[in-house]
């Protein structure tokens, strides 16, 4: 396990319950969906990606989920419709 992956299993940076519908603007590593959550939009460098995480955006993701971003790159916000995920700060 490289070193940006043992940061993200521990949360070395830390992590912050988002549970309003208020956009979370953070470098985020990881999200955890702690119930079933529906999200208003998922950034990477202020851009929804949404589309390219969440089959069907209109549904509810599972809790248990674990979000993390592809190729290396980080989240740069979150806001949920509905909801609570923890972040993994990065």
């Amino acid at each position: 396990m490289g070193q940006t992956n043992l940061q993200e299993l521990v949360a070395s940076k830390g992590t912050f319950i988002v549970n309003t519908a208020v956009e979370k603007v953070a470098v985020i590593d990881v999200i955890v969906v702690l119930e079933d959550t529906v999200f208003g939009s998922i950034k990477v460098g202020g851009v929804d990606v949404k589309a390219d995480y969440i089959g069907d955006s209109a549904l509810s993701v599972k809790a248990g989920a674990l979000i993390a971003p592809l190729t290396y790159k980080q989240f740069s916000a979150v806001t949920l419709v509905s909801g609570s995920v923890a972040i993994v700060l990065g």
